[in-house]
């Protein structure tokens, strides 16, 4: 992120957003460092100086990130360092993930039912609700995401398009 004060604290602010939400403080720290660099790629040595942190640090963060499909590692012709960058798509990919976390909740809201008994019942109504709600969103993320590919995707092949023009 080099000098640029600004994007530096945007990118802060972002981290400790994402910490609130459940994230490892380095983790969010490393992810909003590599979706805000004006590089295309950085070094764990150079995520290391960024962010004042240990190449520790980063190498789990690194692996964390990588199997939320939040980073990618990139060749870099003539380097022995691994480069890691913030993948196109990604916003996409972490949505579609939460689909077999929706099944699971619309899974325990109907066991949960199974066993409360009576839907008319105080505990009956919570989890019906709850389960609703769970197989709704199980049903309705997986088309918007995808519509969202669709739109993004036609979106960046017409700005290429005009561009090459």
């Amino acid at each position: 992120m080099g000098d640029d004060r600004r994007l530096r604290d945007e990118a802060e602010k972002l981290a400790l957003i994402l910490a609130q939400g459940g994230m490892q403080k380095t983790t969010a720290r490393v992810m909003t460092c590599l979706l805000f660099t004006r590089q295309e790629t950085l070094t764990a040595v150079e995520l290391c100086a960024e962010l004042q942190i240990s190449s520790g640090a980063v190498s789990g963060s690194v692996k964390q990130l990588a199997s939320s499909g939040l980073l990618e590692r990139v060749p870099a012709p003539g380097s022995r360092r691994d480069h890691y960058r913030f993948p196109d798509g990604a916003w996409a990919t972490l949505m579609s993930q939460q689909n077999q976390l929706l099944a699971t909740m619309a899974e325990a809201a109907a066991q949960g039912l199974a066993a409360a008994g009576a839907p008319s019942a105080p505990a009956g109504r919570r989890l019906t609700e709850m389960r609703d709600f769970y197989t709704f969103m199980l049903r309705e993320l997986p088309p918007l995401v995808e519509r969202w590919r669709t739109g993004f995707t036609t979106k960046h092949v017409n700005q290429k398009t005009q561009q090459a023009d």
